[in-house]
């Protein structure tokens, strides 16, 4: 009714605690990360808005409006039923009353009378009266009491009820609402539950030493509401009340059944006391995977909560900024921002309670450079070594980090096919302590018993979805690795599948989610019990630092634009060719002079670049398998990311003939075609094709020759720039990545520039870095011709393969 006088000019406000429920209760997605109070007030406001444009437009009433859409629908009518106490009375302790609205008082506010009035304004109009009454005439199908009521006309006058006829209209409440009768009722009815449980509080005093296995004493209480009631109190209820009892000032509902579980499982938990919980119970026991009795009826009766000393402890944990700064060891190299001191901080008071982490930045924050001070903090209190396990393409990228910020760092890299030395070293028995850091791949934990059978200190997975199917042999091989305590890198949120998210956290905190059984019997019932989402995000987020490039928190941190070197190892046929092409050069070099040796600089320079992208375009065939390009095996590190993030990159290369192979490898990545850009593309064309890019669809990928994208396109909807072959022009690359950091992006873009470790391409980067050997012009040249000025022994001096 209210709805008809208003119509267009209707706003239905979202409340706060409306908004927290949803947020609790949203389901792990895709994209989850994104769903915030100012999304879900944006989409709000966006249907409250198309409801007042589109009604008015409709000629018809508002019902007709919304029956349109939902014919089945039952609006809710003008009548209204109130239940308030009266304290007056102990024989009759409830007053009931039933109104109706009718028009509007001075404010503009709906105005409500007694419903006996209805006689009188609808005296000469039945029609209107039966409309009116409608809702009530639907309950009094099913419902005796509004039967009863009505078919004596006690309806129409305000009654007084005794607690069992209260007690009776209470519980009919919902069917009431759903004939379309709105009800108004004393407060302690609404979400009541279950009025007595029994509630452990765990944790009040810290333990003596701490870890998932600690036992921490508890103490169990028997409630009424938030009130404590003793066992003797409970029972003379028992004895003495039936249906609605006044309790402690406050009117309960008294079911003998369940009040004689709660008194057993009151018992069984008194008996529990003695001999503890876990942190690992207790966490188990809050998510509802776990139970402390053998009857399910009791444990629904149960609630388990953290006292003084675990609060406190989890309060910090889910807001780093709470805990003591730490500094990292005196040679760290690194400058902290404030959210990466705070990761340092969250993971060091996670260190000292001996609990496993997940760190799952967004990509581009920095979580290498938090591990690496982390790792210089463990050698300042001389902890023993520690096992770093990353994907094959991300060896080069950890040394040179590793080379920059924590030069102090004693590490190993235990792979044979970069560091051909460890091979002998990793048959041996096991690894000793005169390492602070060794460095190996996933692939490698099956093969060598040396790693499986040392006491690491620290067992850290960097790309830690590589152990996200528990059922296989690699992820069965980290799990078995033995360790004082256990780490895990991800920028991918790993909340987006349920049986990822118990793999991972069975790696860092085993038996927090409980077995792998009891976890998919819980996950089960999660769509139709939405509150078991709170639960669980509530279990796992003191282990998880998650900051988004969009946090309010952590934005004005950060820079526009975050650019990065990123490294990638040759592969075996990628080295046999380019050290064959160093000896040519080798040869050439001495047989010529003048513009021909010039013609062979540039030309080697070209051919380096095509190596080290991949040995088939080199070669000029067809053959572009991942496995032989180190970049391409990093490249799809990255691009799974940004597809779980459902975010857009662009991809710069200087060769025509590597956009369709890159576009056929990234279409095996995105299951989707992207888009290709370069020279040979006709201009009418190229508009069609940006316009595609710069829409809503999700075209995730789109790959650009440098010269044809570099200039002049507006690409504002990828915030991803790799440049996948070096221009070795900072100027160039920077108008490239100026398609996306332009005015219109409203997102932080991160920057990519691949470099090849131990090749060309790493050597003019650092001297680009360090600018010993070029002058400001040369920077600022459009092409590689100073190179062609270096002498015979520095040009094979730069071309020279050094791993």
């Amino acid at each position: 009714p209210d709805l008809e006088r208003l119509r267009n000019k209707v706003i239905v406000p979202l409340k706060k605690n409306e908004i927290i429920e949803t947020l609790h209760k949203s389901p792990f997605m895709i994209g989850g990360e994104y769903l915030n109070e100012d999304l879900l007030k944006a989409l709000w406001t966006g249907l409250n808005a198309g409801f007042q444009q589109e009604i008015k437009k409709h000629e018809g009433t508002v019902e007709s409006f919304i029956k349109n859409y939902s014919p089945d629908i039952h609006l809710v009518g003008r009548v209204y039923f109130h239940l308030v106490e009266n304290k007056k009375s102990k024989e009759f302790p409830f007053a009931f009353l039933a109104t109706y609205s009718t028009g509007l008082n001075k404010k503009g506010e709906s105005k409500h009378l007694p419903l006996r009035y209805a006689l009188e304004e609808y005296d000469h109009d039945n029609r209107k009266l039966l409309d009116l009454l409608a809702t009530v005439q639907l309950a009094a199908r099913e419902s005796r009491l509004i039967a009863g009521i009505l078919d004596s006309g006690e309806i129409f006058h305000p009654l007084s009820w005794s607690s069992g006829k209260a007690l009776e209209f209470l519980k009919e409440i919902a069917f009431y609402e759903n004939c379309g009768i709105l009800c108004r009722i004393p407060n302690w009815w609404k979400g009541r539950g279950t009025p007595f449980r029994v509630n452990i509080t765990v944790g009040e005093t810290s333990p003596s030493h701490f870890s998932m296995d600690s036992v921490l004493s508890f103490n169990a209480r028997l409630l009424l509401g938030d009130s404590v009631v003793s066992e003797e109190e409970a029972r003379r209820i028992l004895a003495e009340s039936e249906g609605l009892a006044y309790i402690k000032g406050k009117w309960v509902e008294v079911d003998p059944k369940k009040l004689n579980q709660v008194l057993k499982a009151f018992e069984q938990a008194k008996q529990a006391e003695s001999e503890g919980l876990t942190l690992k119970d207790v966490m188990s026991m809050q998510m509802g995977a776990r139970d402390l009795f053998n009857d399910p009826s009791q444990n629904s009766l149960l609630e388990v909560s953290n006292g003084e000393w675990l609060a406190s402890v989890i309060e910090k944990l889910r807001q780093p900024e709470m805990i003591k700064s730490t500094r990292p060891g005196k040679d760290f190299k690194g400058v902290l921002r404030g959210y990466q001191q705070n990761g340092l901080n969250w993971l060091y008071f996670l260190h000292s309670l001996r609990f496993g982490a997940c760190l799952a930045d967004d990509m581009g924050l920095g979580k290498t450079i938090q591990i690496l001070a982390f790792l210089t903090l463990l050698k300042k209190n001389k902890a023993g070594c520690s096992l770093l396990i990353v994907p094959a393409s991300l060896l080069a990228n950890w040394q040179n980090e590793i080379n920059r910020f924590a030069p102090s760092l004693k590490f190993f890299i235990a792979h044979p096919g970069v560091n051909p030395e460890s091979r002998e070293i990793l048959k041996e028995d096991t690894f000793s302590n005169k390492y602070d850091l060794v460095i190996t791949t996933y692939s490698l934990i099956q093969k060598y018993d040396s790693l499986k059978s040392s006491d690491w200190y620290y067992v850290i997975l960097d790309e830690a979805q590589a152990i996200k199917n528990p059922g296989t042999k690699q992820s069965r091989a980290v799990k078995q690795l033995k360790s004082f305590n256990r780490l895990i890198l991800t920028g991918t949120p790993i909340e987006n599948r349920l049986s990822d998210l118990w793999s991972l956290y069975d790696f860092i905190n085993p038996g927090l989610l409980g077995n792998i059984r009891e976890f998919a019997e819980y996950t089960k019932g999660l769509n139709d019990h939405p509150s078991k989402y709170s639960r669980l995000k509530d279990v796992i987020s003191p282990y998880l630092l998650r900051r988004l490039k969009t946090d309010k928190s952590i934005i004005s941190d950060l820079p526009d634009k975050i650019e990065m070197k990123t490294y990638s190892d040759l592969s075996k046929k990628q080295i046999f060719l380019y050290k064959k092409l160093v000896d040519d050069i080798g040869r050439a070099l001495e047989e010529s002079g003048g513009i021909q040796r010039k013609g062979i600089i540039l030309s080697s320079l070209m051919k380096f670049k095509q190596i080290c992208n991949h040995p088939g375009q080199y070669l000029d065939n067809k053959d572009y398998n991942e496995q032989d390009s180190g970049k391409f095996r990093r490249l799809r590190d990255l691009c799974e990311t940004i597809l779980e993030k459902r975010e857009k990159v662009l991809i710069f290369t200087q060769f025509k003939e590597i956009t369709t192979p890159l576009h056929d490898f990234l279409k095996t990545i995105f299951n989707r075609e992207g888009l290709i850009l370069h020279g040979s593309i006709p201009v009418a064309r190229r508009k069609k094709i940006i316009e595609r890019f710069q829409s809503k669809e999700y075209v995730p990928f789109f790959i650009l020759s440098v010269k044809a994208g570099g200039v002049g396109l507006n690409l504002t909807e990828a915030n991803h720039v790799i440049h996948f072959d070096r221009w070795w022009n900072p100027a160039v690359e920077n108008q490239a990545t100026d398609r996306v950091f332009r005015i219109g992006q409203t997102k932080k873009v991160i920057v990519h520039k691949f470099i090849t470790k131990g090749t060309v391409e790493e050597k003019i980067d650092m001297m680009l870095e360090e600018k010993t050997a070029l002058s400001e012009n040369v920077l600022r040249s459009s092409n590689e011709n100073w190179i062609t000025e270096m002498d015979n022994e520095k040009i094979l001096d730069l071309f020279k393969l050094s791993l």
